[in-house]
């Protein structure tokens, strides 16, 4: 039996590559049946000092898998091992 992983987004509003992101996420965790939940960086001091010069970021169960662009055979690929 598979183990479920948990996508974690984060970005920020009014950022464009982030609506890109979170378009694929939701497709790829829809067809997976993955959870996936959104994180505001604005709104996160440490994942502001962490991640700002990346966003959007996307995590795998809390490790950082892809930024800026998110490629969806790739986050597929991450999800199905």
């Amino acid at each position: 039996m598979a183990v479920m992983k948990t996508v974690t987004l984060i970005g920020r509003p009014g950022c464009h590559l982030c609506d890109d992101a979170r378009a694929v996420v939701s497709e790829v965790c829809a067809q997976l049946g993955a959870r996936w939940e959104e994180k505001d960086i604005t709104e996160d001091e440490e994942l502001y000092r962490r991640y700002w010069e990346q966003i959007p970021v996307v995590l795998v169960d809390g490790a950082q898998h892809d930024f800026w662009r998110v490629d969806p055979r790739r986050l597929r690929a991450a999800l199905e091992r």
